[in-house]
């Protein structure tokens, strides 16, 4: 684990955000080939992956801070300092280099330590804590559905055939999310429940899957490494990796129609992440004792099953009126 990945200048970059920009960056370049082979202008690609990344980040952020079990720990950070409590040790709440899931730390003390509590409070109120996508907290459904809308409207302005460039993205997304996957391993983040298989993984010391585990009552301090647990992010990574190749190599070369390819990728990545949030054990919201990503990919799964039998059933309508 290796939470951040460099630093310069004294600022840090987390491992999470630079893979993740990556994978855009890998997924924009693969798109304005594409679109060069095609005969399109790959600058539309270009500036729409841009727009993607920064609209992406902004709703995976939004989607954490409402959706993700934290949304009344930043209303208090704002409102109330005094409402919010880190269940987290004494030795980390005033660690000199603040968790990135606190909220920052900035070379100074983390919070101050409540001993009757027995809680971390944080310092003094912060009304942006929520804005601070360099903290980590990014949600991947919410990054999907505003990189998505702002794709629409970008498309429609450029007249570039939409479902066209959707398979383009259906191929290419699921590659960039390959390499986000192995940020979240480095950040310690989305980490698995405990297993006893050969392949498990331990984290280190107070690490997020150390705290959860310290909650839970299954480790006796947050100074000691994890208990083993699923490597759910390489999991999905490796998931994602092969869900591109069967796209890439497979499907686009014989698709029946556009838009087969983008929706196959909706409904193939929302199986993949409805399986993997089983086997899953940091905080990520729910209801109905499903998680939200659960929830969001059913209905995004179904919605990728109707379109894909009303686009099916208008390609045979077709032929048959012009054969």
């Amino acid at each position: 684990m290796h939470s951040r990945l460099f630093t310069i200048f004294d600022f840090p970059f987390p491992s999470y955000f630079v893979l993740l920009l990556t994978g855009f960056l890998v997924a924009t370049a693969c798109g304005a080939v594409w679109a060069r082979r095609l005969g399109h202008n790959p600058d539309v690609i270009v500036n729409l992956g841009i727009s993607m990344a920064i609209a992406g980040v902004v709703g995976a952020r939004l989607a954490h801070v409402l959706f993700d079990g934290f949304f009344w720990d930043y209303v208090h950070l704002c409102t109330d300092p005094a409402k919010v409590a880190w269940k987290i040790s004494q030795q980390e709440c005033l660690a000199p280099v603040g968790g990135d899931w606190l909220f920052g730390g900035g070379g100074q003390a983390t919070g101050i330590w409540d001993a009757t509590a027995g809680v971390c409070r944080p310092k003094g109120a912060d009304c942006w804590a929520w804005a601070n996508v360099m903290a980590g907290g990014l949600t991947y459904y919410g990054g999907f559905i505003g990189a998505s809308a702002v794709a629409i409207w970008q498309l429609r302005r450029d007249n570039f055939p939409f479902w066209r460039a959707a398979d383009m993205a259906g191929m290419f997304v699921a590659l960039g999310l390959g390499y986000g996957r192995m940020g979240c391993l480095l950040a310690g983040c989305c980490f698995g429940n405990t297993c006893s298989l050969p392949w498990a993984l331990r984290f280190p010391p107070h690490s997020p899957a150390v705290d959860k585990q310290f909650q839970l009552g299954q480790l006796h301090s947050e100074s000691v490494s994890s208990l083993p647990v699923h490597p759910t992010q390489i999991y999905e990574s490796l998931g994602c990796l092969l869900l591109a190749a069967l796209l890439i190599l497979r499907l686009h070369p014989r698709k029946r129609y556009d838009g087969q390819v983008f929706l196959t990728f909706v409904g193939g990545y929302a199986t993949l992440r409805f399986l993997l949030e089983f086997l899953r054990n940091d905080d990520r919201g729910g209801w109905l004792g499903l998680s939200t990503s659960q929830l969001i990919g059913v209905g995004l799964a179904g919605l990728a099953l109707f379109l894909q039998t009303r686009m099916a059933q208008q390609r045979a309508a077709s032929a048959v009126k012009h054969s």
